[in-house]
């Protein structure tokens, strides 16, 4: 009986070690996996870089006296059939941006996580008797935004053939003048995917 029970619960063991999947690293740099038609990290870098590079190779964001704009992350609306965390995007955008050495992000006004808000809660320690007061951020010591970068992410699913569909993401970033409104940027960056129509794009 033993044996039996032995051999049952040794079957088993194989049956399930046989279901597990071999699973590997992503190479994040050089990754040349097959595409899928739904939005993936590699799109996201792509988008990002791309628009960045446009907006730094404009020249519009270099100064006259040599100093960086203050610039503030705004809203980017997602109007894809996808779940995405827009903050994602907007991260990597901040990344390059930041890299670039021609703007500094604030921290004190924003859009999602942009916003840190121990900036706002160290200046509640004011006149709490328990702090240091020179340690703490006196009044008018927040520098206001000069630049807002926003943007959209739309899609559009168009049949291609019998068999196959072909969808379009539409990343679109701008960047706002803070005291005119005036719009300094703007970049479309199209990435196009084609595959069966039995594969789901979200």
């Amino acid at each position: 009986m033993k044996t039996i029970l032995s051999l049952i619960l040794l079957s088993i063991l194989f049956a399930l070690t046989g279901c597990v999947q071999e699973t590997r690293n992503i190479d994040m740099v050089n990754d040349d996996a097959k595409a899928v038609l739904a939005l993936d990290y590699r799109d996201f870098d792509r988008a990002a870089t791309e628009m960045v590079r446009s907006m730094i190779g404009s020249g519009k964001l270099r100064k006259n006296d040599g100093s960086r704009y203050v610039m503030a992350s705004g809203r980017v609306i997602n109007d894809t059939m996808q779940r995405i965390d827009t903050d994602q995007l907007m991260a990597k955008i901040e990344e390059e941006l930041l890299n670039s050495g021609q703007v500094v992000m604030t921290s004190a006004v924003g859009s999602g996580d942009a916003v840190d808000q121990l900036v706002h809660d160290n200046r509640d320690l004011r006149d709490n008797e328990e702090f240091d007061q020179s340690s703490v951020a006196a009044k008018g010591t927040l520098l206001a935004p000069d630049l807002s970068v926003s943007g959209k992410i739309l899609q559009r699913n168009i049949s291609y053939d019998k068999k196959t569909q072909q969808v379009e993401y539409y990343f679109q970033l701008r960047v706002t003048d803070m005291k005119s409104g005036l719009r300094f940027w703007q970049k479309e960056t199209i990435i196009g995917k084609r595959g069966s129509k039995k594969s789901v794009a979200w």
